[in-house]
């Protein structure tokens, strides 16, 4: 039976390989123009894993990372969805043109050989 020093190695393992894996994305995205506005950035609806920037325009980018990228999309619910939501909505308040800035909701799906799929617009808006 494990016990609560192995539930801390493997939520320890489990932070870790969500750090490489946005290290990674993080990555693919600047070799696209796009700068690091926040990581790991928390508002009232929850953490977003990445805020990035291209000119005045945002990208909200949720990482899932497991051993498929289908088992990595299934992951993402929609509860989190609309979490995200309510936290960019918050995070767009602090921006000169407030919610009118264009925005996009990525999603950055990586499998356990380091596979990164992006899917833009991945929830139907912004």
């Amino acid at each position: 039976m494990a016990g609560p020093r192995d539930r801390i190695e493997r939520g320890q393992q489990a932070y870790l390989s969500g750090a490489a894996a946005e290290d990674q994305v993080v990555k693919l995205y600047e070799k696209q123009g796009y700068s690091v506005a926040a990581r790991r950035w928390r508002g009232a609806g929850g953490e977003i894993d990445l805020i990035l920037r291209q000119g005045a325009a945002l990208v909200f980018v949720e990482v899932k990372k497991s051993k498929t990228s289908a088992r990595a999309a299934a992951r993402i619910t929609q509860a989190q969805i609309e979490r995200i939501y309510a936290s960019a909505g918050q995070f767009l308040d602090n921006e000169p043109a407030g919610q009118l800035t264009e925005s996009r909701f990525d999603v950055a799906l990586v499998d356990g050989a380091g596979r990164i799929e992006i899917i833009e617009n991945a929830f139907g808006q912004g």
